[in-house]
């Protein structure tokens, strides 16, 4: 018989940890003791400094003040991520988190605004975007407003080692306890295999009935001891390598992360309020550390402040992110890289499955196996959406982009971008992380364009299309000039 759970051991701090601890207790409460074992010993990867709108869920539900945790994280606001040289050279688009105009039912906008286009209307999708308007104008506010028409989505940029702190800080006030040690030894059942303790050089045991593993790339529960298993992705996201290295901040913030492609992969660049995140994401089948290191020293907005940082990684996710005992989160579950900040995310989905399908009564295969199906089909489909960028691309300048187009894709994949190109429907699957203007904004600005659009739009005349096109810019476009520059909004805001 399964034995009630009612002590969780978290083994792994930084961001995954501390966020894996903080929302469990936070959720669970008194039903459950949390500890949480970290050593000061063991480095974090600590680069992870962008986000997508759900990490304003996660700090709601911890009940976390907004401005304290700017103020803590020396976090900007991120309204999108702009996209330079994807499509071709000298090209570039910005994937908000905004949605352009304003869709009818059963037809979504960009149908509209195909058929005015064939009707010698020369305007783009985002002249339609609010979240486009306020990044490239530099403005931000937090607009409230009960029509979904000028809602300004937004998430952050954030120093992850400060956010872990903060976490920290936030966690132990609730009743996490923090062991701090080396684990030298884990043990294990020999009738189930479930791990029952962890042994710490200090002589220290600390014993669990469910682990999380937030243990980083190695994966010391998950795959040493249990030898889990890990799905390869590589030959879809072939970029193995990062080179993560800070700078001084600019003198003025924008409100979006900047990705910028190169011959062998992408570099981006995060505004923080203390400095600058970079890094240089590439193959190393494409491209040499040294060549690597010289492009994105090359292209650094601002001077150095710390020596460049390699990260090795590889793309692809666990077999089972949930085996025996052991719920593999963060970075030892899989790693999808960061081209659309998803990683943080991954965590807080985890956490969330988890409270969800919590084995209060003890471990089931029932629950295991859900949680496992839930989180395979996550991972794919944003395996997908990463693939996109690489994939769709008119880039013809360097082996690396030649491959990326030529690569055989996911049949998923295929399947959205040919119903797409034949006649601009998008068909979200279910639970998918990104929107269908996610995925319209990614298609389009890397050159999927629709050869016809929804009868639907036909059903008003010329002029009643025009006149509804041109008001809703106007919409879109009213509260731009009232905002704050992003700037001030963060020295007022963070005064609170």
């Amino acid at each position: 018989m399964n034995s009630p759970i009612k002590k969780v051991v978290v083994l792994g701090g930084g961001t995954s940890g501390w966020i894996s601890a903080a929302l469990l207790k936070k959720i669970l409460g008194s039903a459950i003791q949390l500890e949480l074992v970290e050593s000061d010993a063991i480095g974090t990867i600590g680069v992870g400094e962008a986000t997508i709108p759900p990490i304003k869920h996660l700090n709601n539900v911890l009940g976390i003040n907004e401005a304290e945790f700017l103020r803590e994280t020396k976090a900007t606001i991120k309204l999108g991520i702009n996209f330079e040289n994807w499509k071709s050279q000298g090209h570039s688009y910005l994937h908000s988190f905004g949605a352009a105009g304003k869709s009818l039912a059963f037809c979504h906008f960009h149908h509209l605004l195909k058929r005015a286009n064939q009707l010698e209307d020369d305007s783009h999708l985002w002249q339609y975007d609010l979240n486009y308007l306020c990044a490239k104008a530099g403005k931000f506010a937090q607009i409230k407003s009960k029509d979904p028409i000028i809602e300004l989505p937004y998430a952050y940029h954030f120093d992850a080692g400060l956010y872990a702190k903060f976490l920290r800080k936030f966690s132990e006030k609730i009743g996490v306890i923090r062991t701090e040690g080396l684990v030298e030894h884990v043990e294990q059942c020999p009738n189930s295999g479930h791990i029952t303790s962890l042994k710490l050089k200090s002589g220290q045991t600390v014993t669990g009935d469910l682990f999380i593993d937030c243990s980083g790339f190695k994966g010391v529960l998950i795959q040493e001891k249990l030898r889990t298993g890990y799905e390869d992705w590589s030959h879809l996201l072939q970029c193995d390598r990062a080179i993560a290295v800070p700078s001084e901040r600019l003198e003025k913030t924008l409100p979006y992360t900047r990705s910028i492609a190169h011959a062998a992969g992408w570099q981006w660049r995060i505004p923080l309020q203390h400095r600058n995140g970079n890094g240089l994401v590439y193959s190393s089948s494409h491209c040499s550390e040294q060549q690597a290191m010289d492009t994105i020293m090359g292209n650094l907005d601002s001077k150095a402040i710390a020596d460049p940082k390699v990260i090795k990684f590889q793309t692809g996710r666990r077999y089972q992110q949930w085996n025996k005992n052991v719920i593999a989160i963060g970075l030892s579950s899989g790693f999808l890289e960061p081209l659309e900040s998803t990683s943080i995310h991954l965590v807080q989905s985890a956490v969330v499955r988890l409270a969800h399908l919590f084995p209060h009564q003890g471990i089931n295969s029932s629950l295991v196996d859900e949680f496992n199906k839930q989180s395979a089909t996550e991972f794919e489909q944003i395996r997908d959406f990463l693939v996109l960028h690489y994939h769709a691309t008119e880039r013809t300048d360097s082996d690396f982009w030649q491959d990326m187009r030529h690569m055989k894709i996911p049949d998923s994949l295929a399947h959205k971008i040919e119903i797409f190109k034949q006649s601009g429907r998008l068909f979200r699957e279910q639970n998918d992380l990104f929107t269908d203007s996610s995925w319209l904004q990614v298609m389009l600005g890397q050159g999927v364009v629709p050869q016809d659009y929804h009868p639907i739009a036909n059903i008003m005349s010329d002029e009643k299309l025009a006149e509804m096109l041109r008001k809703v810019k106007e919409i879109k476009q009213a509260p731009i000039d009232k905002l704050p520059s992003h700037d001030e909004f963060l020295r007022i805001f963070c005064q609170q």
